[in-house]
């Protein structure tokens, strides 16, 4: 198993290994040219967000400065995914996120780990399990979601919440550790906020 296999297996490896690291780096010029772009360039994001990438859909918008360790060379995007500012993924390994998701502000995805163990630490030692995050799910402002987490469909992850386990579809969930609060329901199909009742044009 060579390097790059081995990042991906979730076995233990060492990142500063020198191959990998010029690879990482010429995916963050592609990174550090998108988050200079102006807001006007909206073309020109679309093109560098098609090179950094390993999948991006159509009609996704993401707002710079992203971060990124791989620039989003391990991230796979579906349709229509919008995320706010500063928007974070540790993609040292795959993300998978679907259709008509949506990330608030300040937002981390991270898939990388390192050992509790001190002396596997000392040594440099990392290592990585992808996240999936569903279609058409809402994660809110300063949310974060730890390796190896899966999120279903269509599920709301509260603002400040630390998604530590996975999640299903079609539920609230908030907290640290983030906990399932309720299913998305009836009253949902009334109030959009609150007691803020839904008016349908």
């Amino acid at each position: 198993m060579d390097i790059y296999e081995q990042m991906h297996s979730g076995e233990l490896y060492f990142p500063e290994d020198e191959g990998l690291m010029a690879q990482q780096a010429r995916c963050m010029e592609l990174l550090y040219d998108y988050n200079q772009t102006r807001p006007s360039q909206g073309q020109r994001r679309t093109e560098l967000l098609r090179q950094m990438f390993a999948e991006i859909g159509e009609g996704c918008y993401i707002e710079p400065p992203l971060r990124a360790n791989w620039g989003g060379h391990h991230v796979h995007f579906g349709k229509d995914i919008y995320a706010n500012f500063n928007l974070t993924l540790v993609d040292d390994t795959h993300i998978y996120v679907g259709d008509n998701t949506m990330f608030g502000p300040n937002v981390t995805v991270a898939t990388a780990g390192h050992p509790i163990l001190p002396e596997l630490r000392e040594q440099g030692l990392q290592y990585n399990v992808p996240v999936r995050i569903g279609r058409n799910c809402w994660l809110g402002a300063g949310v974060v979601v730890l390796p190896g987490v899966t999120i279903g469909d269509n599920t709301v992850v509260g603002a400040g919440s630390v998604v530590t386990k996975d999640l299903p579809a079609n539920v609230v969930a908030v907290g640290n550790p983030c906990r399932v609060l309720r299913p998305i329901g009836e009253r949902d199909k009334a109030f959009y906020f609150k007691d803020r009742r839904i008016q349908r044009p």
